[in-house]
């Protein structure tokens, strides 16, 4: 047998809670009455002890960055698109200089972006409008009706298009951007293309609704010409920015490319009126060039109020490995005096992010009352043999939860899609685990914390006792559930699996010694779609168990036990009520020790989403 120890560690400062959820426009109506979304207000500390800012937020895998002052208060605010066809919106509440931002709303204004957007003075009354992506590979445009006020958004047209009336196309891949690039009043639109040139439209007319359409100039702007540094002749999907970083009255041009690890920066040695675009692509910060897994999205701001540029660089990873940068992938760089610009932040929304496909699971491991969390992830960042789970500790209380992040669980062997489920299979009295993971086995793990002494404040120490205790008869990625189905007393077990069917064994072995038979393989005909996540639970309050299925794209399902405790028979509710992540993981607990199960769900940004549940019930 091989043992298995989280090493215990030294208590941490008592830490300040405040488990109440945001109220108001930053509660982002969840969309279900009796539910509440928190991102921030349960305090999350990381290894270092500094708080996380947005703990709940899910993670960002591929952050795509915008600046503008959406409230009319003189300072920039952050957007950022991590999912198609919607905008995050962060606040700028700083006093004075500099930025500190703050989460509102997921869906900014309801805005409809496709996969990508821009800020842009489209009409050149002064104010930002906004220019996204019409699904699939075309342009549409809101206009800004707001002034110099908040933002006030209107669809102007849903398709831009040329002189002739035929539809702009823009490859949805890549993010282009418009100027007013030669200053003769008329905008210009930049479009990058997958060969690594540009093709240019400069806004000709304006329709009787005010919606320009654009002329046709040229599919080789300046004759640029991109080429990726992997292999030095590739060129990829690509993001833009414009704008006089360099303050000397004129457009630079940043690049970012699929095949390219870095940002690169085209100076404009002209002027306003005639530019020249035609240097050799430069490396950005010029003196000390940032190099990531590639495809990096620039945005460009005087974010600190100190009268120059900064810039915002999302990076959604290309050809260089983008699971390593699926945790610091939202930079900020800051300029100095002299124009040098340096890396103030490689994560400037501060969150709970494992990297991607995030498996919660809670269990009260130091045995002191309260659920303390573990969550797991598909691959590591800097390891990517291998996931791991991450413990973090519940510092708080089971009223008043507040979590210290302390590393990741050692000694489990090379595997991906780590998936815990927790259950007292021994009759001890204490939570053991069975492991899921990628392959198609899971292991049973016994919880041998109790020394002799007695004494409880230890973390436990998992004792491998069998490394296929269940196995898939097809398939992979076995994701386990525990709960007494047949109602003989003991845990028996569901395993989810890739092809989104699930598989009930039965424990023949009884309450104190396991033993998983094989009862279906297509249980009850269940299938998620891909990528099953089952979670076992009393749902309706009726005394018997229920099923919460996650899935890969389809979000949670309830299915209601229509049955009783020893012959369920499972039946799909109504819709789940509450939007979670893509490869939803769901956990229903009571974290905030009021008598109800709260949602924490796992999903692709690698983050966890949470709500919680008030009235009791």
């Amino acid at each position: 047998m091989k043992a298995l120890s989280i090493l215990a560690v030294a208590s941490a400062a008592a830490l300040v809670s405040c488990a109440t959820a945001q109220t108001g426009a930053e509660a982002n109506a969840a969309g279900a009455a009796g539910w509440e979304r928190v991102v921030y207000g349960i305090e999350v500390v990381d290894e270092a002890g500094e708080p996380l800012d947005h703990p709940f937020l899910g993670g960002f895998n591929l952050p795509r960055p915008q600046l503008a002052d959406a409230d009319g208060d003189g300072d920039l605010d952050l957007f950022v698109q991590e999912h198609s066809d919607r905008v995050m919106y962060f606040r700028n509440v700083a006093q004075g200089g500099g930025a500190e931002y703050r989460w509102i709303t997921d869906t900014y204004e309801g805005l409809s972006v496709g996969e990508w957007f821009r800020f842009v003075d489209v009409d050149l009354d002064g104010d930002l409008d906004l220019l996204a992506e019409e699904p699939f590979s075309y342009i549409r445009y809101y206009r800004n009706d707001g002034g110099s006020g908040p933002a006030s958004y209107v669809l102007a047209t849903d398709t831009i298009k040329d002189v002739d009336g035929e539809a702009v196309f823009s490859d949805r891949q890549n993010i282009p951007n418009a100027a007013d690039i030669d200053c003769d009043g008329y905008l210009d639109l930049l479009i990058g293309r997958l060969t690594g040139t540009i093709t240019r439209y400069e806004a000709e007319t304006v329709d009787e609704n005010g919606v320009p359409r654009f002329e046709h100039i040229t599919d080789s702007f300046e004759d640029i010409e991109i080429i990726g540094a992997m292999q030095g002749s590739l060129h990829g999907a690509n993001t833009m920015a414009l704008q006089d970083f360099d303050q000397d009255g004129d457009h630079d041009l940043f690049w970012g490319d699929f095949f390219e690890p870095g940002l690169l920066l085209i100076e404009n040695t002209g002027t306003c009126q005639r530019p020249v675009l035609r240097g050799t692509p430069r490396p950005f910060p010029l003196g000390d060039p940032v190099a990531t897994s590639g495809y990096n999205a620039p945005a460009l701001g005087d974010v600190d109020r100190d009268g120059d540029m900064d810039l915002v660089m999302g990076v959604l990873g290309g050809a260089f490995n983008p699971n390593r940068t699926s945790v610091e992938n939202l930079y900020q760089f800051e300029q100095g005096g002299a124009g040098d610009f340096s890396v103030a932040t490689t994560r400037l929304i501060r969150m709970v992010d494992v990297g991607a496909e995030s498996y919660p699971a809670f269990s009260d491991l130091d045995g002191d009352g309260d659920l303390d969390l573990l969550l797991s992830n598909k691959i590591e960042t800097d390891n990517t043999r291998t996931g791991r789970i991450y413990v973090f500790e519940n510092t708080g209380s089971a009223t008043a939860p507040a979590f210290a992040a302390r590393g990741p669980v050692p000694g489990l062997p090379d595997a991906y899609h780590f998936a815990p489920a927790f259950g007292d299979l021994d009759g001890d009295g204490d939570d053991d685990v069975i492991l899921g993971q990628w392959g198609d086995a899971a292991a049973y793990y016994r919880n041998d914390r109790d020394s002799g002494d007695g004494t409880s404040g230890a973390m436990p120490r998992w004792t491998l006792v069998d490394s296929a205790a269940a196995t898939l008869t097809r398939g992979r990625n076995t994701t386990p559930a525990l709960g007494d189905l047949d109602g003989d007393g003991d845990l028996d077990l569901l395993l989810g699996e890739s092809s989104g069917a699930l598989n009930y064994y039965r424990n023949a072995g009884g309450p104190r010694a396991p033993a998983f038979e094989l009862v279906s393989d297509e249980f009850q005909d269940i299938d998620a779609g891909r990528r099953s996540i089952p979670f076992l639970l009393d749902w309706d309050g009726d005394g018997d168990l229920d099923l919460a299925l996650g899935s890969e794209g389809s979000g949670v399902r309830i299915y209601l036990n229509e049955g009783s405790r020893s012959e369920p028979v499972f039946v799909e509710s109504e819709p789940f009520p509450l939007p979670v992540p893509n490869f939803a993981a769901p956990s229903f607990v009571d974290l905030d020790g009021d008598g109800d199960l709260d949602l924490v769900s796992g999903g692709i940004g690698g983050g966890l989403t949470v709500y919680l549940r008030g009235g009791g019930g």
